[in-house]
């Protein structure tokens, strides 16, 4: 029974890996901060490494198998990568969103110094909003319009040509935000000097 057959296993074992070493370095080095702004850093890889997968790899590879007349074309990608990548993608955004509001409370910062910018928590509301404003794009403008081009919901021809630049777009949006956003975030936690 190898746990890395499979993904929830491998999942599984990294968090209890985690655990062994917590447990071994002294077994109080988690609190409940640490353990909310690790969790939001954990799901923020996966919200991030796939924004970037989705940018960098995937849309170039299938512009290149749409133009490729000898190819296998992008079935392949968009039947069974991309609705997968997509789940994990939409639900990591809300969950790293989640997760830090929750860090913001647990930091004592809270969501309304964040939000409206205030004392310490400016250089995070920054980043807290930048991720919002993410958040937004994934769930109104970018999975409505990738379930019409992927034909999961019924769509015309045109819809799915508008679809795919909304979709497009607010993904590059998104890829963009994602850098002043990490500034913002390691910002915070690391002093940077704004």
């Amino acid at each position: 029974m190898n746990p890395l057959k499979s993904v929830n296993g491998t999942i599984i074992l990294g968090f209890v890996t985690a655990a062994v070493i917590i447990f071994l370095v002294g077994g109080t080095g988690l609190n409940v901060w640490s353990l909310v702004v690790w969790l939001h850093v954990f799901f923020g890889i996966i919200w991030i490494g796939l924004l970037y997968y989705f940018n960098f790899v995937q849309v170039p590879a299938v512009g290149e198998a749409l133009a490729d007349e000898g190819g296998p074309g992008p079935a392949a990608i968009n039947k069974y990568v991309a609705p997968r990548a997509l789940w994990w993608f939409r639900w990591s955004a809300l969950l790293t969103w989640l997760s830090g509001a929750a860090a913001l409370e647990v930091m004592g910062i809270g969501l309304k110094d964040a939000f409206t910018l205030s004392g310490d928590g400016q250089i995070i509301g920054i980043g807290a909003w930048l991720g919002t404003i993410m958040l937004f794009n994934v769930w109104v403008l970018i999975w409505p319009n990738q379930k019409k081009i992927l034909g999961m919901v019924e769509a015309s021809a045109d819809e799915i040509a508008r679809g795919k630049m909304v979709a497009l777009m607010a993904s590059r949006t998104n890829t963009f935000l994602s850098i002043p956003m990490i500034m913002c975030m390691v910002g915070q936690g690391h002093g940077l000097p704004f």
